[in-house]
């Protein structure tokens, strides 16, 4: 084999070039640096192991070198020795085998033991190793980015695994849970009509790091910012994850679906002082990670036992070099940013005014077309729904969750603030010009109950984490309908069904970008558990038989997207500012009777006469989160004019509940009647 070169400091992390492989990593305080080789994953001991020098292998902080010979899907990884001083914020462990941060694939063996990692001692053939991805060898076919606006946008938030895995989805065997089980139901999104999927983590994650005989399943514990999830792979070879990955992005972008990424740069699983050496700790610790003033303790501000630096210079440059390769060579569409406020923290844990990685990602020219979704909280108690920083950045709108929550269990005191939700959350976002759809409008999410259990749990019920129901929101705003759980009870099960047709009427009605949980549409139930993290199982995921038995849900959210999408939502444009929308969209508030609105604290009833700014149709809508019926008047309509027509009614069985315009029965009342806790949607064209 020939003889390794010096290298070369530049481009940092793996990179093909004429003379071999050159090979680039950081570490101010390392006393060595070893760069093994390995034949399989399993392996305890190294096929090759190149010993740099630092007199000639060392350029500033950069230990470099040039290795020939090497191909694609080489296993490969670091051990660096140095100083151990947690009491300074040093961590080197010469035993433990390291991770490329830069890394393109990782991979993990049937040997690979996370605890290894954390106890004394080397851990070659029980740990995960990186893989080397060449250049190039993959056909994109034409492939691009779709850059759709987010006036034009329903995101579905879904996981890669649960999706498919179920045996009820159809799929063989060996197809379920992957990256190509979701290329085998896009027919089923396209069917549903949502344009985008939210992918929870699909970066590496550790699958160990849960509490014992249980897996993470969500994936919020990264190990590597490069290298797709090779648990999602088909094949088991080194490569497969990241072909596999973009034969999906490919198909989804083929069917007109952006694929937006839930990416976690807050943390890693290294979790805190007592965990695994992976990667980060092992070659900078005080660089990677923020620390406790006057302490050797990790920050948690992320509330997984350590916070990333990334506002630190090299923090920063790795997190925007992870966004680029996953645009540039991943074609991705967008990113959401887990706990997105945890990076507008400087590098002693304060709130910054003026965060320099999350400016970095906002005028990124290469990130220029993308979707940037901030997550704008943290663990630590800082909040900023309404006030992330920058023009591009687009916000979770937890606000919204809790408010039509709220109002539709039928909370005193919060209808007053139905209005400003479904008009874009002018109080959060009419400042500096923000677009409507900056507010990403949402009631579930993988963080919490879905949206059938939020109608029929009072209370999570999350012992199967094993961590005596402490972990989880314990304020969901919830109502089980009379019944805690499951129940054989029709009219609490036509409750909740119509609590749940409310919950997504309110949503697709409302300016704003919105995001829907998967399995929403067909009311899957979590039993109650609201922190599913660690449930990689039936209770996770998506069971497809529910189509059938919660066919009605299905129907009714697919004509409601297309309402948004191709009739009536004229109100939400792209370009245009919110201010600018709200001050040229008609505006009429009612309550039971026209032109009388009651915004006390005890009103449950609200309704709205809106016309959009195409003045194409106007549309009535009334809601009752009152326990019984209420008459509404209606708007006169003159002579020669076209009759209301009814478009939803939320306490009508199916197909009664929903209609499309052309077919919708006309209402030749002057009042209508509204049943307690519905929703009632009434039209006319102009």
């Amino acid at each position: 084999m020939s003889e390794a070169s010096r290298g070369s400091p530049s481009p940092i992390g793996p990179s093909f070039r004429a003379e071999g492989v050159n090979f680039s990593v950081f570490s101010k305080r390392a006393d060595s640096v070893e760069l093994l080789f390995f034949d399989h994953v399993d392996d305890d001991t190294p096929s090759r192991t190149i010993t740099l020098d630092p007199l000639v292998n060392r350029t500033y902080h950069y230990w470099h070198v040039c290795v020939p010979g090497l191909e694609s899907g080489q296993l490969y990884g670091y051990r660096v020795a140095g100083p151990w001083d947690p009491s300074r914020r040093l961590r080197f462990d010469g035993d433990k085998l390291l991770l490329d941060p830069y890394g393109r694939g990782v991979a993990t063996g049937t040997g690979y033991e996370r605890a290894a990692a954390a106890r004394p001692g080397a851990n070659l053939g029980k740990a995960m190793k990186s893989v080397l991805v060449g250049p190039g060898d993959y056909d994109w076919q034409g492939d691009q980015p779709l850059q759709r606006p987010y006036s034009e946008s329903v995101i579905y938030e879904m996981h890669v695994g649960g999706f498919t895995r179920h045996p009820s989805s159809g799929l063989p065997a060996e197809l379920r849970g992957t990256y190509r089980g979701v290329i085998e139901k896009i027919p089923y999104l396209l069917e549903l009509g949502v344009t985008a999927v939210e992918l929870l983590p699909v970066y590496q994650f550790d699958q160990q790091d849960c509490p014992p005989g249980l897996s993470n399943y969500w994936g919020y514990s990264p190990v590597s910012f490069f290298a797709p999830h090779a648990g999602y792979a088909v094949a088991r070879e080194p490569l497969a994850a990241v072909t596999e990955f973009r034969d999906m992005v490919k198909a989804l972008h083929a069917a007109g679906i952006e694929v937006i990424l839930d990416v976690v740069y807050n943390h890693t699983a290294e979790g805190d002082d007592r965990g695994p050496t992976f990667c980060f700790r092992g070659l900078e610790d005080h660089v990677y990670y923020l620390f406790e003033e006057h302490a050797e303790h990790y920050s948690n501000f992320s509330g997984t036992g350590n916070a990333m630096n990334a506002n630190n210079s090299i923090v920063r440059r790795l997190i925007l070099d992870s966004l680029r390769y996953w645009v540039e060579e991943m074609h991705v569409d967008g990113f959401r940013f887990d706990l997105a406020s945890v990076m507008a923290r400087d590098e002693s844990g304060r709130p910054s005014h003026s965060p320099p990685v999350l400016w970095a990602i906002e005028s990124d020219p290469i990130l220029a077309c993308t979707k940037i979704i901030a997550e704008a909280w943290d663990a630590g108690g800082l909040y900023q729904v309404g006030s992330f920083i920058g023009d591009r950045w687009t916000e979770w709108n937890g606000k919204f969750r809790d408010d039509i929550r709220r109002f539709v269990r039928g909370d005193r005191g919060v209808l007053q603030l139905l209005p400003t939700r479904m008009l874009g959350s002018p109080d959060l976002y009419s400042h500096d010009d923000r677009e409507p759809g900056q507010s990403i409008n949402f009631v579930t999410c993988h963080d919490g109950f879905t949206l059938n259990d939020l109608v029929s749990y009072d209370r999570k019920h999350n012992l199967t984490n094993r961590e005596d129901n402490r972990d989880g929101c314990n304020e969901n705003y919830s109502w089980n309908c009379g019944v805690e759980g499951p129940t054989d009870d029709p009219d609490i099960e036509a409750l909740r069904n119509r609590q749940v047709k409310n919950c997504l009427t309110i949503l697709m009605m409302s300016m704003g970008t919105p995001m829907i949980l998967m399995g929403d549409e067909m009311r899957r139930s979590q039993r109650g558990n609201n922190n599913v993290y660690c449930q990689d199982n039936e209770l996770s995921w998506l069971d497809w038989r529910l189509t059938e038995r919660h066919g009605d849900v299905l129907r009714f959210l697919r004509y409601l997207i297309h309402y948004r999408l191709n009739l009536d939502m004229s109100l939400i444009q792209d370009r245009v500012s919110l201010k600018e929308l709200l001050e040229n969209t008609e505006f009429k508030w009612h309550g039971v009777r026209l032109n009388e609105p009651d915004w006390s604290d005890h009103s449950h009833a609200l309704a709205a006469t809106f016309i959009g700014m195409n003045r194409r149709r106007e549309m009535h809508i009334m809601g009752n989160a009152f326990r019984e019926a209420l008459e509404f008047t209606l708007p006169q309509t003159g002579a020669g004019d076209a009759p209301w027509r009814l478009l939803i009614n939320t306490a009508r069985e199916s197909p009664g509940d929903i209609h499309p315009p052309d077919a919708a029965p006309e209402i030749t009342t002057a009042a209508y009647r509204v049943e307690a806790y519905s929703i009632v949607l009434v039209g006319r064209p102009l």
